[in-house]
């Protein structure tokens, strides 16, 4: 029907035109951003499900920066460890030496200078070794440190539930009390005292026993945190491997696949051409009616 007030052909064209617009806008802003889904309205579903894994991610990220921090943190106290029973060592070996009948006194009496120094060293150490500015090992007289805590927790995970405890205190605490025993005034820090543990009668042969124990009960410390460190290893792989294959489902979600995006910027690019053209020619058919009147 020829009319002058509807022109139905150039309705269903304008209609067209808009629609191709909307889809040619969408594909644009996709190649653009990168993203198949810019807002809500592109995927309702699919943004909250990729919202939740990119939450996710995130929190695996921070928990694998927690475990690299941790393992840093045990492998300071082991390393310190490490020095101390270097010095038990050679303290060890002085006690055996000064046991010997062929040491005279003036020969315990330069060993056991060495011993005070070692044993002011041993305070120093388990004082002083800090991480991010606390102290790591202290209990006692030494001062409380972070191994001496009831309970370490270490959050190796995004969730409240993913954590890991560790302790040591019970071993911290009976390696104070041997550390005191082995020279109860050099082992508080009292520069220029002198002890007797190599020069006393028979005292270096009880020495060597407690030094013995000493060096065992550090020995179950050092194993302790090696255990504990390696878990952490693990831990991290694992949250990396999560992590990546997250992060993978979070792009097959959000990403948009630019070689079909592109077709259909193409696609939408040349329905917009063909539209605009039905649009010329549909605003053409006015004309038809005037030559009807003449």
């Amino acid at each position: 029907m020829l009319s002058l007030h509807t022109n139905n052909a150039s309705l269903s064209a304008q209609n067209s035109i808009a629609k191709t617009q909307s889809q040619l806008s969408t594909s644009m802003t996709r190649l653009s951003t990168g993203y198949r889904i810019n807002s809500a309205m592109d995927d309702a579903a699919g943004l909250q499900i990729a919202t939740r894994l990119k939450a996710q991610t995130s929190g695996m990220t921070v928990a694998m920066s927690n475990t690299q921090n941790s393992t840093s943190l045990l492998q300071t106290a082991e390393g310190a460890f490490g020095e101390v029973t270097n010095m038990l060592v050679r303290m060890k070996d002085l006690a055996t030496q000064a046991a010997d009948a062929s040491s005279n006194a003036s020969d315990k009496t330069a060993m056991q200078a060495e011993y005070d120094a070692l044993s002011l060293e041993l305070y120093n150490v388990m004082t002083n070794t800090t991480f991010g500015g606390e102290k790591l090992l202290g209990k006692g007289t030494a001062g409380n440190g972070t191994l001496s805590e009831t309970k370490m927790t270490f959050q190796i995970g995004a969730a409240k539930s993913e954590t890991m405890d560790f302790t040591v205190q019970t071993d911290m605490l009976a390696l104070d009390g041997l550390l005191v025993g082995l020279s109860a005034t050099n082992y508080k820090a009292v520069a220029g005292a002198v002890g007797t543990e190599l020069t006393g009668a028979g005292a270096a042969n009880t020495t060597i026993d407690a030094l013995s124990t000493a060096i065992g009960k550090v020995g179950t410390i050092r194993s302790a945190l090696g255990a504990a460190a390696n878990r952490l290893d693990h831990v991290n792989s694992n949250l990396s491997n999560i992590a990546t294959n997250t992060k993978a489902a979070t792009g097959r979600i959000m990403d948009v696949d630019f070689a079909t995006e592109s077709s259909n910027m193409t696609s939408s690019q040349m329905l917009l051409q063909a539209g605009t053209a039905m649009l010329k020619q549909s605003n053409s058919m006015s004309s038809m009616v005037m030559s009807l009147l003449q």
